[in-house]
Formats: structure tokens, sequence, C-alpha cells
């Protein structure tokens, strides 16, 4: 009887020992095979949840398998900006976590007119490309076209149409993306933004002709890929994202060389009232804004 109550008493005093057991006794290589299937914001959160997890999260191997496996080509853009900063430090001395950081801030090339950024939750590859670097029919011409400053664009500035009736804009890009689908939209808005009064306000008066015949859209590939598709422009006062076509990036060894366009060229009326932001180039399911799908 007297062993029975000590061995009993035994048992309840190892699980009492087990249950104090929290997650603040769990290895720290235990914590980082959690965190390698969690997206890059849940690890951050995780890291303050206590000592194991804090190391964990700035384990080499944990980043690594959240960055895109092209990573270092990506940081190729980032040095002299890094450089220009005055740290001027040598890629090999960065750690995984500090390299995801910063390829999820904005990365600025080709004198500013483009971007770069890892989209922070799944780590795929942004771009934009400012009005400034498509070519724009007539855009030298302050009849048709004026830049227009803006805080509403990336950029800070925005081409915006008076009126014109050959309206086409065309793009390129040379770019090594990681293997995957990408989706591809031009950002444009009817209407003149602006501010009053602390308000936003838009202006439509010099809105015409987006109704009368849809824009073409365009997309082709250094590899043979091609969409094409057409759509009326409407929604006057919002921003909204256009998809052009998505593309397949097969390889990263070799870039893939990306044309794009979109045109309303039907010289029986003019047409007005747009503003031209940017190209985005985002992995396919990705979106932050509206999105309005074309058609074949």
């Amino acid at each position: 009887m007297g062993a029975g109550v000590s061995d009993l008493a035994a048992g309840m005093e190892a699980v009492g020992k087990v249950a104090g057991a929290g997650l603040g006794e769990l290895p720290e290589l235990c914590a980082a095979e959690v965190l390698l299937h969690l997206d890059a914001p849940e690890i951050c959160r995780l890291a303050r949840l206590n000592r194991a997890f804090r190391g964990a999260a700035a384990a080499d191997f944990v980043w690594e398998a959240k960055l895109p496996e092209n990573y270092g080509y990506l940081l190729g853009f980032v040095d002299g900006v890094m450089e220009g900063e005055g740290g001027g430090r040598e890629r090999s001395v960065l750690g995984k976590k500090e390299v995801y950081a910063r390829l999820a801030k904005a990365v600025p090339f080709d004198g500013g007119k483009k971007e770069l950024w890892l989209e922070k939750s799944k780590g795929g590859v942004c771009i934009a490309l400012s009005s400034k670097s498509l070519v724009i029919t007539g855009i030298d011409d302050r009849r048709y076209w004026t830049r227009m400053p803006t805080t509403e664009s990336r950029f800070y500035s925005v081409a915006y149409l008076q009126q014109i009736w050959w309206f086409e804009v065309v793009g390129e890009l040379e770019f090594c993306f990681p293997a995957g689908t990408y989706s591809l939209y031009f950002r444009l808005h009817l209407g003149k933004a602006s501010t009053r009064f602390g308000r936003r306000v838009c202006s439509s008066e010099q809105v015409h002709g987006w109704d009368k015949k849809p824009v073409r859209f365009q997309l082709c590939t250094s590899d043979g890929q091609h969409a094409l598709s057409q759509c009326y422009l409407d929604e006057p006062g919002s921003w909204i994202l256009y998809h052009v076509g998505d593309f397949v990036a097969s390889t990263t060894e070799q870039p893939i060389k990306l044309k794009f366009s979109l045109a309303q060229i039907d010289c029986t009326h003019t047409k007005g009232g747009l503003c031209v932001d940017s190209v985005l180039i985002y992995p396919k399911g990705f979106q932050q804004e509206k999105v309005i799908s074309s058609h074949k």
C-alpha cells in the first residue's frame, strides 16, 4: 500500500515537471524547424515570444530559405545604395536576415526610374517601372501631355494626358526573375486628382474618348510568350491595375526580356483625361489594388 502511494506520488511529480516545461524550454534547433514553415512576418512575431525563437529567428538557414534563389543577383542592385549610405559593407558580411530586410525595401535602379523589392509575406520579387521609363507618344508636346507631381505614385510623378488622337505607351525590361509565373499590370487613373482643404478631389472634365473603343494591351517575351487583350477604361477617380498578361520565368540563369504596351490608335476621335503612373510586375496572385482583367 505504502509503495503504491509512493509510486503514484513520484509519477505525479514527473507529470508536473513535464507540464511545467513551456515553449521556453524548446531547443533552438526545434524552434528553427518551426520557423521554416512560416512566412517572414510570422517569424518576426514569434521572435518576440522567447529566447529560443529569438535565437532561431536570427539563423541564416531560416532566412536563406525565404530568399529568392537568385538573391545574389538582386543584391547587385543594392550595392551602390549601401555604399552611398556610408556602409560600404561587403555582401558576404551581411546576415541572411539583413539581406531579406534590405531587399524588402524598395531598391531603385536605372536612375530611379525603376524599383524592385521583395513582397514581405512570401518573398516574391516585385518590380515597378515609372512613367518616365516608358516610351509615350507625344510626351514632349505640352499640348498633349504634362508631368504631374503627386503623392499617389511611388515615384511621386505621373504622366497626365490632356488630349490626343494617337495614344500609345510602350515599355521594355530585361531581368533575371526567380523561376515562377508573373503578372504584368498598367496602373492607370481617369481624371486629375488633387487635394483641396485637406480632402482628395478628382476632376473628370477632360476625361473623354475611352468609351468609344477599347484600349489594347500587349505583352511578349524573348522566349516566345505572348499575351494580347483589350479593355475599356472606366471608373474615374480610382487607381486601377489593368492586367496585361502573365508570363513564366523558367530559369534564373538567363535574363528574360519583356516588351509591353497599351494603345488606342483609332484616330476617328480624341481621348484624354488619363494619368499613366507605372507598370507593375507581381508574382501571380499577389495584388494590392483593384484589378481589372482585360479580355482577349
